[in-house]
């Protein structure tokens, strides 16, 4: 069984409580807004709505069972831990946005990173073979998915060739640049930690971007 699975609550979306204001969410979200209401009703037999709870993950690095994430609430990060047990945050991810294993699931590989949350999260999923299963039945749905699975890997590759060439202060830009809204609402550390800078160095830069005569002094 995936271990992730364990600790987290799942009802189907069919049979939840808060159903209408779930579908409300979901249609909202960036591969989904495509979909009629008959094509909403076909996929919700498919999805169930996860409770996450802070630091949990929804998948593994090395799993070979993936799901297609739908973010309703939260804020959730992929993560990749090398074999010295360093740890790198590629991306995070909000509501209205996706988390997946897509293109590793089409290259028959295990998962390259996990998944985990940063807050509180829910989340409707699937598993990627049922997603794709339902994507062949709606081109739309699947150009729109599978360019934002393309536009996501552009961002995680734009973001280490940053790392690679910015100092602390370009890496904070380009991140703001990228994630305008996304700074304000990731915990100092966190965001730290994905610029690979130190909390106390996130703070200086901080503090000089609100305060930037004081460069001069």
């Amino acid at each position: 069984m995936d271990p992730a699975r364990g600790k987290i609550i799942e009802t189907p979306l069919s049979r939840h409580p808060l159903r209408l204001m779930l579908r409300d969410l979901i249609r909202s979200n960036v591969v989904l807004t495509c979909l009629t209401e008959q094509e909403l009703d076909e996929l919700e037999d498919y999805l169930t709505i996860a409770e996450v709870n802070k630091g949990d993950a929804l998948l593994v690095q090395g799993a070979t069972e993936m799901d297609q994430y739908f973010i309703l609430e939260g804020l959730l990060k992929r993560v990749v831990i090398n074999a010295q047990g360093r740890e790198m945050t590629l991306r995070f991810a909000r509501e209205t946005q996706i988390e997946t294993s897509y293109a590793a699931w089409r290259l028959e590989n295990r998962a390259p990173y996990s998944i985990c949350a940063v807050t509180r999260v829910r989340v409707a999923r699937c598993s990627i073979p049922a997603w794709s299963e339902f994507m062949n039945r709606h081109p739309k749905l699947k150009h729109d998915f599978e360019y934002e699975v393309m536009r996501l890997m552009s961002e995680v590759m734009a973001h280490t060739i940053a790392l690679h060439l910015l100092d602390a202060a370009g890496r904070m830009e380009n991140f703001q640049h990228r994630n305008p809204e996304m700074a304000s609402l990731l915990p100092k550390k966190e965001l730290a930690l994905h610029l690979n800078i130190s909390p106390e160095t996130l703070s200086r830069v901080l503090h000089h971007q609100e305060n930037p005569l004081q460069l001069l002094g």
